[in-house]
């Protein structure tokens, strides 16, 4: 299957996702995959049985979202300049959402922008990360703060991959799939409800269908201007979690999961939502062991680094927010209290 991104609105750019068994790629240039040991030990050989290169190079770097800083990206580009890559020469992410945003905001900086190209092998950057260009890193301030907007040539999406992947990482990318179907699509929820995504004929119709809502939302605002923004549904809440909890202790998707149920609480505060539909969206993420409570510790801290948020402006706090199941609303009239006052139903005191 193949689902194209077509940039017409913006960049005119165009490019294809196919999710498929990987086919044979051929390069008349300079390669450099950049992986982690992880990945590398499980499917580094499969990978470079596909690809025929002028030159090929392997730049390992370590696994784990709290290596996604600018050490690491100077790192890379070290590896590159070591191995007198030009411009023509392309780039390879190969790797979950950590490794697609560092190796795409290399490619970006490399002699002022190189190719590169996306071969995720978590769910989430299946689903989610290697789709539509966003590219970054994180710093002590909040997440990817420090980035680029910047395509990639083309995505293969091969579910093979996932096989080995550990049980979490893997619920962790479900999230982002019930990211999609509460903001986009209430049948594909219905769907996600009663799906076994251990069946893999299942879990390709689940990919796709999120690889689809996600490209249709990139191709109508790739820089986020509009209605891309609904993609980080969960995420405001989630940035703030992984932030505090110093990216260490909850994986990306894990966050983005206590994020929805803090925005649904929101949205149920504001008469977007009912009990049932939120316990319906709690109760999903439940059925994949992802977690749905934190513990906030100070209220106040919590919402001041709202402000940190890439889509915080004038400051104002845009929240994403579902309207039911299947569309959403975004705000930035929310009042303080009223914020403070779902956050403090997350504190000790109230559990």
């Amino acid at each position: 299957m193949i689902v194209p991104i077509q940039l017409e609105n913006s960049s005119n750019i165009e490019y294809d996702i196919t999710i498929d068994k990987l086919p044979k790629l051929s390069f008349d240039t300079k390669v450099a995959i950049v992986t982690n040991p992880t990945v590398s030990g499980f499917h580094l050989e499969t990978l470079l049985n596909q690809i025929e290169a002028k030159e090929l190079h392997v730049v390992t770097i370590p696994d784990g979202e709290k290596y996604k800083n600018l050490e690491t990206v100077e790192t890379i580009l070290n590896e590159l300049f070591t191995h007198k890559l030009d411009r023509k020469s392309l780039l390879i992410a190969f790797g979950g959402g950590v490794i697609g945003d560092m190796t795409g905001f290399t490619a970006s900086l490399y002699q002022r922008g190189i190719d590169f190209v996306q071969i995720p092998t978590t769910l989430l950057s299946q689903v989610d990360a290697s789709v539509g260009g966003k590219t970054g890193v994180n710093n002590q301030f909040g997440k990817n703060l420090i980035g680029a907007f910047y395509q990639p040539k083309a995505v293969y999406i091969d579910t093979n991959f996932l096989e080995t992947l550990p049980s979490r990482e893997f619920a962790a990318g479900v999230a982002e799939v019930v990211k999609m179907a509460v903001m986009f699509d209430a049948s594909y929820f219905d769907f996600l409800e009663e799906v076994d995504l251990t069946d893999k004929s299942s879990l390709e119709k689940t990919i796709a269908r999120s690889v689809e809502l996600k490209a249709n939302v990139v191709n109508q605002d790739e820089k986020e201007a509009g209605i891309r923004a609904v993609l980080n549904y969960g995420h405001t809440f989630g940035h703030v979690i992984e932030n505090e909890t110093a990216y260490k202790t909850y994986l990306h998707g894990e966050a983005v999961a206590i994020g929805m149920v803090m925005a649904n609480q929101l949205a149920y505060a504001l008469g977007l939502m009912s009990v049932e539909e939120m316990q319906s969206v709690k109760s999903l993420l439940l059925k994949h062991n992802l977690p749905v409570d934190y513990e906030i510790k100070d209220v106040d801290v919590f919402y001041s680094k709202f402000f940190l948020d890439k889509k915080s402006a004038n400051d104002k706090i845009k929240f994403i927010l579902p309207n039911g199941i299947g569309d959403f609303e975004v705000r930035s009239d929310i009042d303080e209290t009223l914020v403070k006052k779902v956050l403090e139903s997350f504190t000790r005191n109230s559990q």
